[in-house]
């Protein structure tokens, strides 16, 4: 394929996965995709050569997806992966692949997890296995995985499972596999070993290699800021104001939806800010972007697709306000500074789950990419003072202020009142809603903050934050087993907190022990995706096959909604109001306060 197309819909996937894919922001496929989903969707055995960050998971993912019988719950798609995290970052996205597609269900395998846990679910079914070498062997010969429907067989980033001593647990995985089956292969590089794999493995397999990123221009300044604490918009306006020779921004988001949202937000808080996405006319596209130029507009919300294009020399910063899903968005991004020989700057933000493609773009841009410390209250407000007196420097250059001077000292024999007065309550009135002076801290907790732009950090929660209690396998090794599950625990055993200020609301949610969820699998999913911290999350209580938690009263109906589509471990959890215990609940329950969790 010469270029890459305009659209998904120029690859041949079907309509299902070309409404998700528009549901969940992607617009243009990247080179990677663009030339390796006509070859998978063909049938042909394929050997990928591309650098991690450059959106291969999509391109074995949607193709694969497209083959999945939902009727049929058998493993029919293995993917190997080199790491743990690795595995849990495909089977997420496949099951985001997967909204429109009811029943769907991918399980990731991989050694560190109870292996109870994981027979559970296999014994559910599962389409799709993700999984590392050493666990995906151990199941194949307890013969608890059977890969006698598998149609798909992935290997992604071979050469990293090959310098991690994995290969021979690949092969030995590849000659139990069944005879006709399609092979994809992705590697960063191509090592004779690999090489010898994928000769012996493979059917005339056709491949693809995608040049990686090229270099950024030196003269961006790139920094990070770790996303933990505050909310991500709140970080932003901090962090515009202190910036030096802030002039103009192009702010970078994931989807069309959220330009809009941010936008609004900002406009709200006194920044002249217009979105920019796929839904603008040439006309309107045009509009924004003259007045961006002009100066009538000091902030544009783009996505990837809307931005291309864009050269406006006043464009002084780039914030990724979302990670761009591969390196070369990134570099397409933040080439929107720079330019022609000037200065840049490019701000990202980076959630924790996120580090591993930070380090994947700082090795594709060939540049290290610094964190960045979020400004205080102090330095906003130094910052304002500083631009307030300019302004004020400026003025006094000016001619014609006798008028003006002459009314000073009227007010100030009225009131009977000095000068330095009358000029201080004057600053007062021209702060123009925006006070100079930031309020301090307060001391008391904060309510809750129901902006899904916060997120805690994922893993932050500590694994050994309460004792062990009965009925529960713990993950590590060095945590013992109990096998009775109807004893409850001593109460001094039970963790406490302080109970959350404010009416609490319990809901019920279609998780609990029997799919081999925790209070902690809970909490990171309420808090994940309603942005409600933990601190506010009140007692939860599991039971076999439902759990029930308590929520602060009048939470928006946008979080209540993102809740209800929330998933823990894979299994829609159907938020809603508690209205009783369930049936054979009694002995069953565990219902305790969490601890305060370290964030």
């Amino acid at each position: 394929m010469s270029s890459t197309p305009d659209s998904f819909a120029d690859l041949g996937l079907s309509e299902t996965l070309l409404k998700t894919l528009t549901e969940i922001g992607y617009e243009t496929p990247s080179p990677i995709q663009a030339q390796c989903i006509p070859v998978l969707l063909e049938g042909h055995d394929l050997i990928g050569m591309a650098q991690t960050g450059t959106g291969k998971t999509a391109a074995f993912a949607l193709p694969l997806m497209e083959q999945i019988d939902v009727k049929v719950a058998k493993p029919q798609a293995l993917i190997l992966t080199p790491t743990r995290e690795l595995a849990i970052q495909v089977a997420e996205a496949l099951q985001s692949y997967a909204k429109n597609l009811p029943g769907f269900h991918v399980l990731p395998i991989y050694g560190g997890q109870s292996y109870t846990i994981q027979l559970k679910q296999l014994s559910r079914g599962a389409h799709v296995i993700v999984g590392t070498p050493g666990r995906v062997m151990d199941h194949l010969e307890r013969k608890t995985l059977n890969l006698d429907n598998l149609k798909t067989l992935v290997l992604d980033e071979a050469d990293e499972m090959l310098r991690m001593g994995f290969i021979d647990d690949v092969e030995w995985i590849l000659e139990r596999t069944p005879e006709k089956h399609q092979t994809a292969l992705f590697s960063a590089t191509m090592p004779e070993q690999i090489r010898r794999v994928a000769q012996k493995y493979l059917v005339e397999p056709r491949e693809i290699k995608i040049k990686s990123a090229t270099a950024t221009v030196a003269a961006i300044r790139q920094v990070y800021w770790q996303v933990s604490g505050m909310h991500k918009l709140d970080a932003l306006t901090r962090i515009l104001e202190v910036e030096e020779d802030f002039d103009a921004a192009i702010i970078f988001v994931r989807t069309k939806t959220a330009t809009v949202e941010l936008a609004d937000k900002l406009n709200a808080r006194g920044y002249a800010a217009a979105a920019l996405n796929g839904d603008l006319n040439q006309q309107m596209r045009e509009r924004v972007i003259e007045q961006l130029k002009s100066g009538a507009l000091d902030i544009v919300i783009a996505t990837d697709v809307a931005a291309r294009g864009i050269d406006v020399p006043r464009v002084s910063h780039v914030v990724n306000y979302d990670i761009p899903y591969d390196t070369e968005a990134y570099v397409h991004r933040i080439g929107r500074t720079g330019r022609a020989g000037r200065t840049g700057n490019a701000i990202l933000f980076v959630a924790p789950r996120e580090i591993r493609m930070l380090r994947t773009i700082e090795r594709a841009t060939r540049q290290p990419i610094a964190p960045l410390t979020l400004p205080s209250r102090a330095d906003v407000t130094n910052k304002r003072v500083t631009d307030f007196k300019a302004k004020v420097a400026e003025v006094l250059n000016a001619e014609g202020l006798d008028f003006f001077a002459n009314i000073v000292s009227q007010i100030a024999e009225e009131q009977d009142v000095g000068a330095e007065e009358v000029a201080a309550a004057l600053a007062m009135m021209a702060q123009e809603g925006k006070p100079l002076q930031i309020a301090g801290e307060d001391p008391r907790p904060a309510a809750p903050a129901f902006d899904r732009d916060s997120r805690p950090r994922p893993g932050s929660f500590d694994r050994d934050e309460r004792k062990p209690r009965s009925g529960e396998r713990f993950e590590r090794g060095d945590k013992p087993s109990f096998e009775s599950r109807g004893e409850r625990p001593r109460r001094e055993e039970r963790p406490t907190r302080s109970a959350p200020s404010g009416d609490m609301v319990r809901y019920r949610i279609d998780v609990g022990r029997d799919h081999g969820v925790q209070v902690k699998d809970i909490v990171g999913a309420i808090a994940n995706e309603a942005g409600i911290e933990s601190r506010f999350i009140g007692r939860i209580g599991l039971y076999d096959e439902s759990s029930t938690v308590e929520l602060p009263a009048g939470m928006p109906k946008e979080a209540e909604n993102a809740l209800k589509r929330t998933r823990v471990r894979g299994v829609p959890i159907n938020l809603r109001p508690d209205e009783g215990r369930p049936e054979g609940a009694g002995a069953g329950e565990r219902s305790f306060k969490k601890k305060s969790f370290d964030r």
